[in-house]
C-alpha cells in the first residue's frame, strides 16, 4: 500500500505545530524551551566557568559539553530506565557536534560551557527538539553565535519524503528511514545528519533540501522567543 496520506493529516513538508520559549529557568545562564508536536524539550546552560579537574582544561579555548536526558516516563512505550545509556551518550556527542560551529570559545580558555536537555515529553524527533533547545538556551546566556542551530526530522517513507516525522511514521514498517539534520539557516551549512535506513543519493538530496525551507521556519520562532524574553526584561 502506497504512502499517500500521513498519519495525522499533515502535508507531506507540514511541520507539526511548535513554539519556543527562551529564559525559564532562573538559576541558570541561559536556557529555553522547545515543543513540536508532542515533543518537549528544555535546556540549560551553566558557563563558562572554570573547568576541573584541571588536566581537561584546554589553554587555547572553552570545551562544550553537553548532557542529553529523556525523562523516564517520557516517551510512549515502557519505561526509560534513568541515568546515562548508550543512546543519551551518543546525542550528547552529536549535539555537541551540532552545535560547535556556531560557537566561538576562544575567548574563554580553560573553561567549560554546560547544557543539560531534558525530555519531559518525546513523540519522535526529540534529538532535534534538544537541539533547537539548546541553541536558544546557549544564545540566552550571552555566548558569541554566528547563527542559530536549527534541526528536523525528515523521513522516507516508501517514495515519499516528509518533514518532521512522529512516532507513529517512526515506526511505519513499509520502508522507512529517518534522517535527522541539523543546520545553520542562513547558510545551509548542515551540523548533524544522521540516517536510521537506506536512502539512495537523490533521496538524500530531497531530504536536505525539504529541510531547509523547515529550518527557517524554526528559527524564526527561536529567535522570537529570545525577542520575546529581552523585551519582557525591559518592561
Amino acid at each position: 500500500m502506497a504512502y499517500e496520506q500521513r498519519f495525522d493529516g499533515r502535508g507531506m513538508t507540514e511541520l507539526r505545530p511548535f513554539k519556543a520559549k527562551a529564559g525559564i529557568v532562573r538559576r541558570a545562564d541561559g536556557s529555553a524551551m522547545f515543543q513540536i508536536g508532542d515533543t518537549v524539550a528544555y535546556a540549560a546552560v551553566y558557563g563558562p566557568r572554570d573547568l576541573f579537574p584541571r588536566f581537561l582544561q584546554d589553554p587555547s579555548r572553552g570545551i562544550l559539553r553537553c548532557h542529553y536526558n529523556m525523562m523516564p516516563f517520557s516517551g510512549s512505550g515502557e519505561r526509560i530506565r534513568p541515568g546515562q545509556n548508550r543512546r543519551a551518550k551518543e546525542i550528547s556527542m552529536v549535539t555537541e557536534k551540532a552545535l560547535l560551529p556556531v560557537l566561538d570559545l576562544s575567548e574563554y580558555p580553560n573553561a567549560v560551557v554546560d547544557v543539560f536537555i531534558e525530555l519531559p515529553q518525546t513523540d519522535a524527533g526529540s534529538r532535534c527538539a534538544g537541539i533547537c533547545a539548546a541553541s536558544i538556551a546557549l544564545a540566552d546566556a550571552g555566548l558569541s553565535m554566528k547563527d542559530m542551530v536549527s534541526a528536523i526530522a525528515i523521513g522516507r517513507i516508501e517514495d515519499k519524503i516528509v518533514v518532521d516525522v512522529n512516532k507513529k511514521e517512526e515506526d511505519y514498517e513499509g520502508g522507512m528511514a529517518d534522517i535527522p539534520i541539523a543546520m545553520l539557516p542562513r547558510t545551509g551549512e548542515l551540523t548533524l545528519l544522521q540516517m536510521d535506513g537506506e536512502l539512495s543519493k537523490k533521496d538524500l538530496a530531497r531530504a536536505i533540501e525539504a529541510a531547509k525551507g523547515a529550518v527557517k521556519e524554526i528559527k524564526e520562532v527561536q529567535r522570537q522567543a529570545l525577542k520575546d524574553k529581552y523585551e519582557g526584561d525591559r518592561k
